[in-house]
């Protein structure tokens, strides 16, 4: 897809007025920084609040008195764990080889409905699977019809309570349909970058007014690269690089977020399969020396052999140096605190395999 043919948000003309620099992203145009950089954005994230449009998600709504069932032989997850009013973490995997489709946040907005919210580029896939799901529910692509704001950090709450009391009181992981200044919006309690904060869809028309009120409450604008760097210090996997094909759940440690207790879903059989006999590696934590960042991709050694490969990594802008996930061979024995080498561009960057959150709250 060529930049003029990509999607467009409905805030793009706001993020062009605002100097933003506009940067292709799984399908969208999409803003990577405004003109004080990514730097600058990510540390207000760590100690203030930020907004971030994240419409290029998907909303897939599914419908219906068999929405429940469908969404529970699809996910890995367990709905019923909740109810309405919760967000949901979970997985759509392959049925072949279990890896990861797609990770996926379900708000559970009503009873009879679900806006389950996929990665960018794999809408398509998530509607399908869930159109192929048992029961036949009602299932809709309205990514269209909305637009997403990510209002995060330790003082997000504050700040927006000043637009809205009720949208800024609506808890971690909870669901709440808000009234915005006369918008009729959804609020949920998520986010991408580990910090507290919320995530509000907001009907296309309006969300050019409700963007300009949470910037005029002090909430500061920050583009895709500083909730990139934001989601690493967290350990939060990205599809396409912690997750996707090849890549299952218990090789990225996210075990949690299966319930093999449910019953049956999609891709369990062979996620069983490597239950078994254990994954033949696992996605772990790695720290460098110096501001040279690890990169994706860059092979990493250990006694001078070979031991894994980094998935992400960058300069850590709160801990001043490098960090990276990196998948790392089951067999090399390694835990927390094994050094490392890390080969980028012909260099070797000494480190250390270490615990995640890199950055906690």
């Amino acid at each position: 897809m060529t930049e003029s043919s990509a999607h467009r948000s409905p805030l793009h003309d706001v993020h062009v007025a605002a100097g933003a620099k506009m940067v292709p992203f799984g399908g969208w145009e999409m803003p990577l920084a405004y003109p004080d950089g990514t730097v600058a954005e990510h540390m207000a994230c760590r100690t203030d609040a930020v907004v971030f449009d994240v419409s290029h998600l998907g909303t897939v709504r599914v419908t219906g008195p068999d929405a429940l069932g469908a969404l529970q032989w699809a996910f890995t997850n367990d709905l019923g764990r909740i109810g309405p009013g919760r967000a949901q973490y979970t997985h759509l995997l392959d049925p072949d080889d279990a890896s990861v489709v797609d990770d996926i946040i379900v708000w559970w907005v009503a009873p009879e409905r679900f806006d389950v919210m996929p990665n960018a580029s794999n809408t398509a896939n998530v509607r399908g699977a869930l159109t192929d799901a048992p029961g036949h529910p009602g299932v809709v692509d309205v990514t269209h019809e909305r637009a997403v704001l990510a209002v995060q950090g330790p003082h997000a709450r504050e700040r927006l309570a000043t637009v809205s009391a009720e949208a800024a009181g609506v808890g971690r992981f909870r669901v709440a349909e808000v009234d915005i200044d006369g918008v009729a919006t959804v609020v949920a309690g998520t986010g991408y970058t580990g910090e507290d904060g919320v995530e509000i869809a907001v009907p296309v028309d309006a969300a050019p007014t409700v963007w300009e009120r949470l910037v005029g409450a002090g909430i500061r604008p920050a583009g895709l690269g500083a909730r990139d760097t934001l989601r690493l210090e967290a350990a939060l996997p990205l599809h396409g690089h912690e997750l996707g094909p090849g890549i299952t759940p218990l090789q990225a440690g996210l075990g949690w977020v299966v319930r093999w207790d449910k019953g049956d879903f999609r891709g369990r059989a062979a996620l069983e399969r490597e239950r078994e006999t254990g994954p033949r590696r696992l996605l772990r934590g790695l720290a460098t020396e110096g501001r040279r960042p690890p990169r994706d991709g860059a092979a990493v050694r250990h006694d001078g052999h070979p031991v894994g490969a980094v998935t992400s990594g960058n300069f850590s802008p709160v801990l001043g140096h490098g960090i990276a996930l990196a998948f790392i061979d089951t067999a090399a024995g390694l835990e927390p605190g094994a050094p490392v080498v890390v080969e980028v561009r012909g260099h070797e960057l000494p480190g250390r395999l270490v615990e995640t959150p890199f950055v906690g709250r």
